[in-house]
């Protein structure tokens, strides 16, 4: 169990200023002079440097991050095994194409690929560099290879910000509005929400599984595609045996089973991939955020067969897989294992649980609390109903950014607050950073 670091930064939160300090508000001041309005920030707090659990801005607060850079630095900030591979790549070679002239860093990632998704099937790998790209990649090989036209994803579904993720993608508003139209033979059928729908998983999955067959016909969809853990959509947690019926039944129709792990994946869940806690063998998974700790690197990987059924020439990209971001992953695995940070995970999420649900039991504007492991979230409405209540949430996210907590917000209707720390937190931190948020939920009540 982790109970305590060293840091060059400190490992307490410290609050030295107002937030956004003065040197923040300069640089904001800049921001607004050179960049475009369309790329938001949560927060206008500049980071100067970070380590562990800790975040330090140009003012010289230390805020305390729960929210990993969305899913990405789950081995912690500054991690000394990840800072001395990069550092020895950069001095060796940053780029040479791995189409043009390859490297062992590619193949070694590949193979851990292989050995850490789910199955003990024959698969194959190919690496990107977003975890957009991994998804268009991974329709571009199902289409490929069933010679089928139709995708099905879900409703609250959040697969990324390029033309064909963006028809894949649920949410219209910030992702989609006025950017149409959109890539055709894209079909949307309901998720299981247990907190919203009532059903239970195989009857959710029974529901999705008529309008596919009825509206679309399986001899038509190429692939199903999934989150586990839905991430923007807001941490929905699917009712247990919804997703081993899709399974089954894709299986039995020969659509190809894509399971998006680019969020839940690497041990966020307390698993390596989330679909393992029912036992899901995926012939497809999307990779990237907690991949390779901070770089830039995104994977589709699956069965051999779906894999190589694409010509030469097919998959691939200019900067996929670089070498820099590989042997980042490399560290970052072998880090997550040594540490063994997927129980970690699960430990993080015991104490986030505990501490919510009291809250839930306390406070009429909690309406539940979900997750898996370190992916754990609050979804708040209006006390005595199940009315989003996205102003809350909003209010509550600025109580724990004031007070030096970096939390984020998500969920169809903007109600949902979604906690992932990194996995190396120290429960004192965590204790910390879940003291601020209680007090945000308590100051909305």
């Amino acid at each position: 169990m982790v109970t305590s670091i060293q840091s060059v930064v400190g490992t307490e939160r410290k609050v030295v200023t107002e937030l956004p300090g003065p040197k923040s508000q300069e640089l904001q001041e800049r921001r607004r002079r050179v960049v475009s309005s369309g790329v938001t920030n949560g927060f206008t707090v500049y980071i100067e440097r970070a380590d562990g659990a800790i975040l330090e801005d140009v003012d010289g607060n230390r805020l305390l991050d729960f929210g990993s850079g969305i899913a990405v630095t789950s081995v912690g900030h500054a991690v000394p095994e990840l800072i001395e591979a990069v550092t020895q790549q950069v001095a060796a070679f940053t780029h040479t194409c791995f189409m043009v002239t390859p490297y062992e860093s590619y193949l070694q990632v590949c193979e851990e690929l292989a050995q850490l998704t789910p199955g003990d099937h024959d698969k194959r790998s190919a690496l990107f560099n977003s975890g957009a790209e991994a998804v268009e990649n991974a329709v571009k090989i199902a289409r490929h290879a069933t010679g089928r036209p139709a995708i099905v994803v879900f409703e609250h579904a959040y697969h990324g910000r390029t033309n064909l993720t963006m028809a894949l993608t649920a949410k219209n508003m910030p992702y989609k509005d006025g950017f149409g139209p959109f890539a055709p033979e894209v079909y949307r059928v309901p998720m299981s929400y247990p907190f919203r729908d009532g059903h239970s998983g195989p009857d959710a999955a029974e529901r999705a599984i008529r309008l596919m067959e009825t509206q679309i016909g399986a001899e038509n969809i190429a692939a199903l595609l999934i989150e586990p853990i839905q991430g923007e959509g807001g941490f929905i947690v699917p009712a247990e045996g919804f997703l081993p019926a899709l399974a089954d039944w894709a299986r039995s129709r020969d659509v190809v089973f894509i399971a998006d792990e680019i969020q839940s994946g690497f041990g966020r869940t307390g698993k390596w991939f989330a679909v393992e806690h029912e036992g899901v063998v995926p012939d497809l998974v999307t990779t990237a955020k907690g991949l390779a700790g901070g770089m830039p690197l995104a994977a589709v990987t699956g069965r051999a067969d779906l894999m190589n059924s694409v010509h030469e020439g097919g998959l691939g990209g200019t900067y996929g897989g670089n070498p820099v971001a590989a042997v980042a992953a490399l560290a970052s695995i072998h880090t997550m294992r040594e540490r063994n940070l997927l129980a970690r995970a699960t430990h993080i999420g015991d104490i986030i649980s505990e501490r919510l649900r009291q809250l839930q039991a306390e406070l009429p504007l909690v309406g539940e609390v979900r997750g898996r492991g370190a992916m754990m979230a609050v979804e708040l409405v209006v006390p005595g109903s199940r009315e989003p209540n996205a102003s809350a949430t909003k209010a509550a996210i600025k109580y724990c950014t004031d007070h030096g907590v970096i939390a984020l917000s998500c969920g169809t209707y903007g109600n949902v607050i979604r906690l992932l720390p990194p996995l190396i937190i120290t429960d004192e931190q965590l204790h910390d950073g879940l003291d601020v948020l209680s007090e945000a939920l308590r100051q909305q009540s």
